[in-house]
């Protein structure tokens, strides 16, 4: 199981520093937060801030892109340093096509859902993915609180990537605090995605930590 820390809401005045603070605490990924003001109201960061997250940091970059017509930037993102790139499966045409993008850079490639989204969707997709994302609030902005629905969601997809025989990571993004980080691992998500959750306590190790002493008793 894997911890995500989401860089939205990190200090971007001292990004790098934060950087490193994470990867001491004992992060796995970093997730990146991509959003370009159509796809959801907010507008964050592009490859070039990509480019340099990845020279400060040696951890694998989680990206998650939450934009319309993702392909046109795939890339880009790859260029930029990407480990593992994540569109969405409401925001273009050709997710096949896009997944495949992805991979032909090397990539693991990850699909995600918006919470009104059904877990059907991903059907089509289940034997090209790597990863899948099941949103757990509504994306656009950090700090909102777990939608309680979404664990029946988790359950279904994890359901499904059992049927696949496939290894397919299942993160979770949205509302994922140490409070919470069992019951959404006991549901089936193996990595979880966490910014304000992680950040907004001053000790990042400590954090991180408490959340892996959790997973490790649902893990046991």
């Amino acid at each position: 199981m894997k911890i995500s820390p989401s860089i939205l809401s990190a200090d971007f005045t001292r990004l790098g520093e934060e950087l490193n603070a994470i990867e001491r605490a004992g992060a796995d990924y970093v997730h990146v937060d991509v959003m370009d003001g159509r796809f959801v109201p907010n507008i964050t960061i592009g490859p070039f801030v990509v480019e340099a997250i990845r020279r400060a940091t040696g951890l694998p970059l989680d990206v998650h892109l939450m934009i319309e017509e993702p392909e046109r930037y795939i890339d880009e993102f790859a260029r930029a340093g990407s480990s593992i790139i994540t569109v969405h499966v409401e925001a273009t045409r050709h997710l096949n096509k896009t997944v495949q993008a992805i991979k032909g850079h090397g990539l693991k490639a990850g699909v995600s859902l918006n919470p009104g989204t059904p877990a059907g969707a991903l059907e089509a997709i289940m034997d090209d993915v790597d990863l899948i994302l099941v949103m757990s609030v509504n994306p656009g902005f950090s700090g909102q609180g777990f939608i309680p629905s979404s664990l029946a969601k988790i359950r279904t997809v994890r359901e499904m990537i059992s049927a696949s025989g496939r290894r397919i990571e299942l993160e979770v993004d949205g509302g994922i605090k140490a409070g919470n980080i069992a019951e959404v691992a006991s549901a089936g998500a193996d990595v979880f995605v966490s910014g304000s959750g992680v950040f907004s306590i001053p000790d990042y190790a400590a954090t991180i930590g408490e959340m892996k002493r959790r997973l490790s008793s649902v893990k046991a």
